[in-house]
């Protein structure tokens, strides 16, 4: 079943729950040193949780682009589709496009998209409306 973010009226699709799971699942074990949430509260556990408060979108803008900015120093073999089972691969394995440099461009939705580019603008969305965002 296919997972997106929710913004008022607009949907922004992503893809798998697995897909999400991995997103969070790479960012806490090679951005957070395996403690989920430390260094990005809001995105790891408040909107984890499935929903992300307005009153805390531009915290969770900061984490983004240094989630982002982050990433961009792992190369796709640092992957993590589950953290609970380290053992998981993606159900493509290692083939993947050669345009996939880093983690940072590593997700790509269900359109075919960057999901840290739809991620983004679902957050200026929320913002510029000043409602929450929600993992539908």
């Amino acid at each position: 079943m296919a997972i997106g973010f929710q913004v008022g009226m607009n949907y922004y699709p992503i893809g798998s729950g697995d897909f999400l799971y991995s997103f969070f699942s790479t960012v806490a074990f090679n951005l957070e040193h395996k403690k989920w949430g430390k260094k990005y509260p809001y995105i790891m556990k408040e909107l984890y949780q499935g929903t992300l408060k307005s009153t805390h979108i531009n915290s969770a803008i900061k984490e983004l682009s240094d989630i982002q900015e982050k990433l961009s120093a792992h190369s796709p073999d640092d992957i993590v589709w589950d953290i609970e089972d380290l053992k998981k691969q993606p159900p493509w394995g290692k083939n993947i496009a050669d345009t996939i440099t880093t983690l940072a461009n590593y997700f790509i939705t269900c359109d075919g998209e960057d999901f840290i580019n739809v991620f983004e603008r679902a957050l200026i969305d929320a913002k510029e409306n000043q409602t929450d965002l929600i993992i539908q």
